[in-house]
């Protein structure tokens, strides 16, 4: 594995048992992500990108396939050897209030890891929850409240805060951003990008807003029930989507047009995400695809090379 990348993800499958039926919920993903920079992922609710998210921080445990982290093969390291790597691993969760013990202050929260890995003197970790709270744009008396004192957007900071107490190299943003109004949105987006190239952190940053994960992302990962449609980076595949889903997924994002000739209609897809109980044969998208062919419908496809670092999975890609 080359210097540079941090993390490498090859053919990771996840199946869950659901009353005696198998429930597919990540099929044969693969990816590297270099030190510093960020993969987008990207999809519809259901398709997988969470999970993926917690297979990655070994959260859940893949049923094949490999996970190197920093050179290390994760993927079946017990979990007594795998603590001392979760100091380089931690995530972002959507609600911070539910990610938050409600009876532990904000200071002891955040506080909490470094003493469970046995970081500092009692003194110095709170000397360093302050500083984090500084860097998170929190006043230092925030460290006595409790969560629920706190609005949504202080709440995020927290967990922000808290997720940088260990000093990780790699961050999940598991949604992060979703639950809170638009003004702080943009407030919490800046800070994550001030921090990245402040600490040289690397991001999973999982959204269904392809806006914010377009700003943020260099590469970007599609999924469609668990599997990796397309992947390109980011500039290139919001120019040049291959993928049929990745196309519809792009022309649902609403816009302001700068002139009325300019406007667009706003498109949306059509039916409903399949059970991954039941997935269609062959391409899983094909029931709602307008370019389904009789191939789609009974061959599923493989991962073709548009372009250097660009590839979708769709029969129709040449």
């Amino acid at each position: 594995m080359p210097n540079n990348v941090l993390l490498e993800v090859e053919n990771i499958s996840k199946i869950f048992r659901v009353q005696g039926k198998k429930l597919h919920a990540i099929e044969n993903v693969s990816f590297t992500l270099e030190a510093g920079k960020t993969l987008g992922l990207v999809g519809e609710s259901g398709s997988g990108k969470s999970t993926l998210g917690r297979l990655v921080l070994r959260l859940l445990d893949s049923d094949k396939g490999k996970i190197t982290f920093d050179g290390t093969n994760i993927s079946k390291v017990r979990k007594k050897a795998l603590r001392p790597l979760r100091r380089d691993m931690q995530i972002i969760f959507q609600d911070p209030s539910a990610s938050l013990n409600p009876r532990m202050t904000v200071g002891d929260a955040i506080e909490d890891a470094m003493a469970i890995h046995k970081i500092g003197t009692k003194a110095s970790r709170q000397e360093r929850v302050s500083e984090l709270l500084k860097r998170v744009g929190l006043p230092d008396e925030v460290k006595y409240a409790y969560p629920h004192e706190l609005s949504g957007g202080q709440l995020q900071r927290v967990g922000i805060a808290r997720a940088l107490s260990l000093n990780p190299k790699l961050i999940i943003c598991d949604e992060p951003v979703s639950a809170l109004d638009v003004s702080i949105q943009v407030q919490i987006i800046q800070l994550l990008l001030d921090l990245q190239k402040e600490f040289n952190l690397t991001y999973i940053f999982i959204s269904h807003n392809l806006a914010v994960v377009e700003y943020l992302s260099d590469e970007i990962a599609v999924l469609y029930l668990g599997e990796v449609v397309e992947q390109a980076p980011a500039d290139e595949l919001f120019h040049k989507p291959m993928h049929p889903y990745t196309q519809v997924l792009l022309q649902s994002i609403l816009k302001v047009p700068d002139r009325m000739e300019n406007k667009q209609e706003l498109l949306f897809i059509q039916g409903e995400v399949p059970s991954p109980l039941n997935p269609p044969n062959g391409c899983t998208f094909h029931p709602r695809c307008a370019y389904a062919t009789d191939e789609c419908k009974s061959v599923k496809p493989g991962r073709k090379e548009v372009s250097e670092s660009h590839f979708a999975a769709c029969h129709l890609v040449k």
